[in-house]
């Protein structure tokens, strides 16, 4: 599986949505972790910006901000391009192809586990901004290692081509030279929304149940949960 699915329309055959649905939150918590430690970037790139949703979105938390997104996909730019204002604009583009782009704080919301090569990916990323929010899911967990089949779900539905946990995102960032300064765990979207059936209703409860006890224990027994972090 390579970038081509991401440029050649599969990926959005597939997800045509392109986070729309869940940019909202994803804002919020990025601008809870900013808030928190008193960062207020003068201007955001986002990589792999999707539909534009989470830039709109801190385009009004931030109105001092330039904010820029960047993604290879044609499909993807076609469904920003409508958001763009004065300080919001998209471009066609990977952001490796301009060695001159540096920005105060960088976006790298679940791409990570899309890219080829992470560790490369990571490196060339580092001199581009002062401050980075990732999110990465933790695919990998005790009931995603039972049943590997939910992983290859992963892979076929959304390009999942890397498998995280927390040690190991937390280890991938130290040894590119990033230093962590504050981060969370997201729930997945269906732990919020209602639940629909009964099985699905007694899934969410021991979820969030677990959750409340001990989010590292929930997150590495159940899965489907993801790390957002703020970092240097």
């Amino acid at each position: 599986m390579g970038s081509n699915i991401y440029t050649d329309g599969a990926y959005f055959t597939n997800n045509p949505d392109w986070g729309k649905s869940d940019a909202r939150w994803k804002a919020g918590i990025i601008s809870h972790l900013l808030n928190k430690n008193k960062i207020s970037p003068a201007d955001i790139i986002e990589t792999g910006c999707g539909s534009g949703r989470i830039l709109e979105n801190l385009s009004h938390e931030f109105p001092n901000a330039n904010l820029t997104g960047y993604d290879i996909s044609p499909q993807a730019i076609a469904m920003a391009a409508p958001l763009e204002k004065n300080n919001l604009h998209f471009y066609n583009k990977d952001i490796f192809t301009d060695q001159t782009i540096h920005t105060s704080l960088m976006l790298v919301i679940d791409v990570l586990e899309h890219v080829d090569d992470y560790y490369a990916f990571l490196e060339n990323l580092k001199p581009k901004s002062e401050h980075f929010i990732f999110h990465i899911p933790l695919d990998l967990a005790c009931r995603t290692v039972l049943k590997p089949h939910v992983l290859l779900q992963q892979r076929n539905a959304v390009g999942h081509i890397h498998y995280f946990s927390k040690e190991m995102v937390l280890w991938a960032l130290n040894d590119k030279g990033y230093t962590v300064i504050d981060w969370e765990y997201t729930k997945p979207i269906i732990d919020t929304l209602a639940a629909g059936n009964f099985k699905r209703a007694v899934k969410k409860t021991l979820r969030n149940l677990s959750f409340s006890i001990s989010p590292h224990l929930s997150a590495k027994l159940w899965g489907g949960y993801s790390m957002m972090l703020l970092a240097k």
